[in-house]
């Protein structure tokens, strides 16, 4: 079994929807129908977009099929202390098939978004680990949010 890797492309839209469902299961437990259709029905636009502009998907690939996939979002921000030049991004969509989990996928994928983020020239990535995915971060040189300021969230609409 060869894994190669690749950026993805508009070509790749239906499967990086497919490992986006997968992932969101993976995360939050079953979608129910209207979730899952809902986020079929949005996410291609999403994707038509922003895909190799300021989204950037690497792919694992197998046999022909996607197995793993990782997204970076880049953002301009105004500069800061914490990021000189602005440009930061968010991490997400880090998953790998369970069927190829604990061969190095993982791993090899954000090696990859990191090189990615280096040519752009961002400061700083950004992203919510899960407890699976923690100890991969924490090894490749990802480290804890120490900031004095608090995370919070406002729903809009609710």
């Amino acid at each position: 079994m060869e894994v190669t890797y690749r950026v993805a492309g508009m070509g790749d839209m239906d499967e990086l929807v497919r490992l986006r469902l997968e992932y969101l299961t993976a995360d939050f437990g079953e979608l129910d129908s209207v979730q899952a259709d809902g986020i079929r029905s949005v996410l291609p636009d999403y994707l038509q977009r922003h895909l190799c502009d300021d989204l950037h998907a690497e792919v694992a690939c197998c046999d022909g099929k996607l197995v793993g996939t990782c997204w970076l979002l880049v953002a301009e921000k105004p500069a800061s202390v914490a990021f000189p030049h602005g440009r930061t991004a968010a991490v997400f969509n880090v998953y790998v098939d369970p069927d190829y989990r604990r061969r190095g996928i993982a791993r090899e994928l954000m090696t990859r978004l990191i090189a990615k983020a280096e040519q752009l020239r961002l400061d700083r990535l950004e992203l919510r680990a899960t407890a699976m995915g923690y100890e991969l971060y924490r090894s490749i040189g990802f480290v804890d949010d120490e900031s004095s300021h608090t995370a919070m969230n406002y729903v809009v609409g609710q």
